[in-house]
């Protein structure tokens, strides 16, 4: 059975931590630390305008030897975000964060965001999925499954 997006974020949370275009690089980076998460959503209002990941923090602002103090996420973030519909499947999800590189796929639905999922929920997802099959399976080999 495959698992919908809406269904995962059922049991995940809405959850979705942003900050503003304005917020400083260091700023953004605390709250991913103390939130434990690898990005950020940059929102002004409902409106999405960018994600800012830690890879960011790396390319653009540690190996340039600039001051995250100083940065606003504005300047660095990635402003084409590609989103999801939460009537997609999670091996559909898989498949995009795959083919496109991604780590965090926000769920935007009639271009309202409800949620964002990592790579990390994604997979835990996949394997959920196939420990039940598998359950099913060895129920029907042992002779339990209803007939």
């Amino acid at each position: 059975m495959e698992t919908y997006l809406t269904e995962l974020l059922q049991h995940k949370g809405g959850a979705v931590f942003a900050v503003t275009p304005h917020t400083k690089v260091k700023a953004a980076a605390v709250k991913m630390r103390k939130n434990k998460i690898g990005a950020l959503l940059i929102m002004e209002g409902r409106e999405l305008l960018g994600i800012f990941t830690e890879r960011d923090i790396l390319t653009k602002i540690v190996a340039k030897g600039l001051d995250a103090a100083d940065v606003e996420v504005q300047s660095i973030m990635t402003r084409k975000v590609i989103v999801i519909d939460p009537g997609r499947t999670v091996r559909e999800a898989m498949q995009v964060i795959t083919e496109q590189k991604l780590r965090h796929l926000p769920v935007v639905q009639d271009g309202k965001l409800i949620g964002m999922l990592s790579g990390g929920d994604l997979t835990r997802a996949i394997v959920a999925e196939a420990e039940g099959f598998i359950g099913t399976l060895y129920e029907y080999i042992q002779g339990g499954y209803p007939a």
